[in-house]
C-alpha cells in the first residue's frame, strides 16, 4: 500500500472511531465538498460548455463572473448557473455518501454552499444552515422589503428568453415584485443580503449547540472549507471546538487542513478530496482471502 493509501485509511479508521464515540454530528462545509461532488466553479470545460459567449470575452470559469456584465449578459449568466446548480433534478452520490455515513446520529449540517446539495440529497431541511443564502431565492437589490421570492420560476422565464448564442436574456430583466426595482439573486455579496429566511435555522443550531447535555461527545466533520471566506465555517468550527470540552474536529481539505496547535489531540487534519475519504468511509470493500497470505 503506497503511503498517501495508508493515510487515507489511517484516517478514515480514526473517523470511524470518532464517529461512533460521538453522541452528535456537526457536518460543515465549503465550496470544497460540491467541487468534489461535480460542481466546481474553477472547471474551464464545464465554463466554455455552458457559457460559450462569456467564453469567448476571455472568461474562464465561474469564479470570474464578478466583473461587470451588461445586465442582459449577468442575467442571462444567473439563469444557467442555477439551473444548473441549484435545479438540477439528478441526485448527487457523493451528498448521499455523506448522509448515509451519519447515519441515525443527532446531526445538523452548517454549510456556506448555496446550492441546497444537503436538502436535495436527503438532509432534513429544517436542520441545514446556509448563512450565506440560496440560489433558490431573490431579493430587491434595495432592499425594500425583508421578503425573499423562489427563484424558480424566475429562472424558468429567464431560460425562455434566453439566447445561447449571445448569452444575453432577450426579453425584460426580473424586477423586485414589491417596488418594481431591480433585484438580485439572494446570497451574501453585501450589506444588502437579506438573511430574513436564514435566521430561523441559525437560532435553531444555536439552541442545538446550547442545549447539549454536559458531557455531549460532538464531532464536527469540515469538509472543503479554506480561507476565501474563513469567518463562515473554518473559524467557527474551531471556536466551537474550543468552548466544548468534549468536541472533536476532522477537517478535511486536500490543500488546507491543517489544525490549530491548541487543540492538539482534538483534531484531526485529513489532507485529501472529500470524494477520495468518503469512498474509503462508505464503499464497501471485499472481506481479504482467508487462503491468501497478507
Amino acid at each position: 500500500m503506497n503511503p498517501s493509501a495508508f493515510g487515507l485509511e489511517a484516517a478514515a479508521g480514526t473517523i470511524r472511531t470518532w464517529l461512533g464515540e460521538a453522541d452528535r454530528v456537526l457536518i460543515t462545509a465549503g465550496a470544497g465538498l460540491s467541487a468534489a461532488a461535480g460542481y466546481d466553479y474553477g472547471d474551464e470545460d464545464r465554463f466554455q460548455q455552458l457559457f460559450p459567449a462569456l467564453h469567448r470575452l476571455g472568461l474562464r470559469s465561474r469564479y470570474l463572473v464578478g466583473v461587470p456584465l451588461p445586465p442582459a449578459l449577468l442575467w442571462g449568466y444567473w439563469a444557467v448557473h442555477i439551473d444548473d446548480i441549484r435545479f438540477s433534478p439528478e441526485p448527487d452520490p457523493l451528498y448521499q455518501r455523506l448522509r448515509s455515513l451519519v447515519g441515525d446520529k443527532d446531526h445538523w449540517v452548517m454549510t456556506s454552499n448555496v446550492d441546497a446539495l444537503f436538502a436535495r440529497n436527503g438532509f432534513a431541511a429544517d436542520r441545514v444552515f446556509t448563512p450565506q443564502g440560496d440560489y433558490g431565492r431573490y431579493q430587491c437589490t434595495t432592499p425594500c422589503t425583508p421578503t425573499t421570492f423562489d427563484s424558480r420560476p424566475l429562472v424558468a422565464r429567464l431560460l425562455a428568453a434566453y439566447d445561447p448564442a449571445a448569452g444575453a436574456i432577450t426579453g425584460p430583466l426580473p424586477s423586485c415584485p414589491n417596488c418594481g426595482g431591480e433585484v438580485e439573486i439572494n446570497v451574501r455579496i453585501g450589506p444588502e443580503f437579506v438573511d430574513a429566511p436564514y435566521l430561523p435555522a441559525g437560532r435553531r443550531l444555536q439552541d442545538w449547540l446550547g442545549t447539549a447535555p454536559v458531557g455531549t461527545r460532538l464531532l464536527i466533520i469540515e469538509f472543503g472549507a479554506g480561507f476565501n471566506t474563513p469567518g463562515v465555517i473554518r473559524w467557527p468550527g474551531e471556536h466551537l471546538t474550543r468552548q466544548i470540552p468534549h468536541a472533536r474536529l476532522v477537517r478535511v481539505n486536500p490543500t488546507h487542513s491543517e489544525t490549530p496547535a491548541d487543540l492538539a489531540g482534538r483534531t484531526l487534519s485529513a489532507p485529501v478530496g472529500a470524494d477520495d475519504l468518503l469512498d474509503a468511509l462508505t464503499v464497501p470493500h471485499p472481506a481479504p482471502d482467508p487462503t491468501v497470505a497478507p
